[in-house]
């Protein structure tokens, strides 16, 4: 079973229908059931590893489902053979331990931190999942320690590792959250570039999922009433996808469908 390391999308040529099945489900953000197709496969730790970080994802975007997540962790960190392996599981708690703070749910920076920092020391220089490492300590940077200029470095590293292994959704991220920099520092032609680019990768890729929040961002950049068409678009899929990502809902001024505390913006 190919591992997507949470950021490919499982639907090029030659993928096998799990995997495709995995993809479709996750990207119209049905966790759970992808998670549940990995579930019999859970003694691998490639597949283990692949259903907790759905597990985690879920909590990202929906403030729930904190226990499973957990436990699915645990599970990918016991059958996890190798440095690679166990770099993967401690870069998974890393961005859990992140999702819970930047949430609101509960402090958790400095669990964060230190592992996403395993995670470093366990990976190779040439691992497949440095660029993905390199973006969540991108986002601990910007979201936690308050630090933009760290985070865009880590975000450029990650850019130029996914644009080397051609990983299409993780260039998506990348782009959005350098968009999301230059927007706070007023450059808003780079900005615009940024967030049309995430765009157009995850409209291909039929990421349903990160549409509506990049749509939003997009909004910020454009002046009426383009503004307002990109946020009606990005309310209309917010409603599709049952007010999910729950973080969204401030931005378009609509009734949040969860208890998490709303942000200003998206927390991938």
């Amino acid at each position: 079973m190919a591992h997507t390391a949470m950021s490919g999308s499982g639907t090029t040529a030659g993928d096998d229908p799990l995997q495709t099945a995995v993809w479709r489900l996750r990207s119209r953000g049905c966790w759970t059931d992808a998670a549940a197709l990995l579930a019999p496969h859970s003694a691998a730790p490639a597949a283990a590893l692949e259903r907790a970080g759905l597990l985690v994802e879920r909590c990202l975007f929906t403030g729930e489902g904190w226990a499973d997540a957990e436990d699915a962790l645990r599970t990918a960190e016991a059958v996890a053979r190798d440095d690679e392996e166990r770099g993967g599981a401690a870069s998974e708690r890393g961005r859990l331990a992140y999702a819970a703070t930047r949430l609101g749910v509960r402090d958790r920076a400095d669990e964060a931190r230190s592992a996403l920092g395993r995670a470093a020391a366990l990976l190779a220089p040439g691992s497949p999942r440095r660029p993905l490492l390199d973006f969540r300590r991108g986002l601990v940077a910007e979201h936690i320690a308050a630090s933009p200029q760290a985070a865009l470095a880590a975000y450029r590293r990650a850019h130029e590792g996914a644009a080397a292994q051609d990983d299409a959704l993780l260039l998506s991220f990348t782009w959005h959250q350098q968009a999301g920099i230059a927007l706070q520092e007023g450059e808003l032609t780079q900005a615009r570039h940024g967030f049309s680019e995430a765009l157009r990768i995850r409209v291909e890729l039929g990421y349903l999922i990160g549409t509506a929040p990049t749509l939003a961002a997009l909004a910020d950049c454009e002046p009426e009433p383009e503004a307002g068409r990109l946020r009606a678009e990005a309310g209309r899929l917010f409603r599709l996808l049952g007010g999910v990502p729950v973080w969204l809902a401030a931005r378009l001024s609509l009734p949040a469908q969860a208890t998490t505390t709303a942000l200003p913006g998206p927390a991938v």
